[in-house]
């Protein structure tokens, strides 16, 4: 009975075994990926370049976009790869490696969203105090949690993988190495990983996303309180990009990693995955481009001092 580490090699199964269907999703996800590149990117050097993008909000923001980058990444160019070729493997290393960058950038993901939410408190409940109490080194340090945690619970998570027994089956369900897919394949080794897997995405999505819902509550609490009826409008624009991108990411997290693996559950989990994987991360730029006065003008201001120069 082989364990992970005598496996060679996985068969990736992907989203269809449709001839058909596999080239039409290769052109829309080339398109998607492209534009989350394009996107994500650009919000990462508009940030750096404008002066008026410099607040906590904006910092945090741009390292957002740089774990969108790192978790689309991370599986588009092997989904694309498949899509398009007869041999649709992925290497025991590819696979580990896989594995790990992905349950680190969801974790880092879900914190950066929790360190915004309490910006956002910071920002509208005390905007006298923000600057003195949210200074670049306070960010930094904020911003270094979600990164040194995500990875040392992938860690954790990487190795309970490479517990998993597979008595010879290497055909994973899936487009990418994912832990419900793997977990439903094995044949042994089984209890601890999803133990493991359910425990700590419960307790550190729950965790994150209660540190966003007690900031909202406050900065509710806030805006209730304001006067002016233009201060309300302006604190309900800068909250309503952060909430819809919390709402979308942490919805389809809940719904695949805290229920039992099952062929439904994967097979729905598949769905799922490509949405979170590919769509949210080209959709964040747009969310904060779109809904936000400040972003569109320094924007304005960038295409414009390029035609200047050019």
């Amino acid at each position: 009975m082989p364990n992970f580490t005598d496996v060679t090699e996985f068969i990736l199964l992907g989203l269809t075994s449709h001839p058909e269907l596999q080239l039409l999703f290769f052109v829309v996800f080339l398109m998607v990926y492209i534009v989350t590149l394009v996107g994500n990117i650009g919000m990462i050097i508009l940030i750096r370049i404008s002066p008026q993008l410099s607040s906590p909000m904006y910092f945090f923001l741009g390292h957002l976009s740089f774990a969108d980058v790192w978790f689309s990444s991370n599986v588009t160019p092997k989904m694309l790869e498949n899509l398009v070729s007869a041999v649709k493997t992925i290497s025991y290393s590819g696979c580990i490696v896989q594995c790990f960058f992905f349950i680190a950038f969801v974790h880092v993901e879900v914190f950066i969203l929790a360190v915004m939410a309490f910006d956002r408190y910071m920002a509208i409940g005390n905007p006298l105090l923000c600057s003195s109490r949210m200074p670049r080194t306070v960010c930094v340090k904020l911003i270094s949690f979600p990164h040194i945690y995500g990875f040392f619970i992938s860690l954790i998570s990487t190795l309970w993988t490479h517990g998993l027994y597979f008595c010879g089956n290497i055909e994973i369900n899936h487009f990418y190495c994912a832990d419900p897919a793997l977990l439903k394949m094995a044949c042994a080794g089984t209890f601890v990983k999803e133990y493991t897997m359910r425990t700590l995405a419960g307790l550190n999505f729950s965790y994150s996303l209660l540190v966003i819902v007690v900031s909202y509550v406050f900065i509710l609490i806030a805006i209730v309180k304001m006067r002016s009826a233009e201060g309300r409008k302006k604190a309900f624009s800068t909250c309503g990009s952060h909430l819809t991108a919390v709402t979308i990411f942490y919805g389809t997290l809940f719904f695949m990693y805290l229920r039992s693996p099952t062929e439904e559950s994967v097979e729905q989990g598949k769905m799922v995955a490509v949405f979170y994987t590919t769509v949210i991360p080209m959709l964040n730029p747009m969310i904060y481009s779109l809904r936000n006065k400040d972003v569109k003008e320094a924007m304005t201001k960038a295409i414009n001092y390029k035609k200047i120069y050019n």
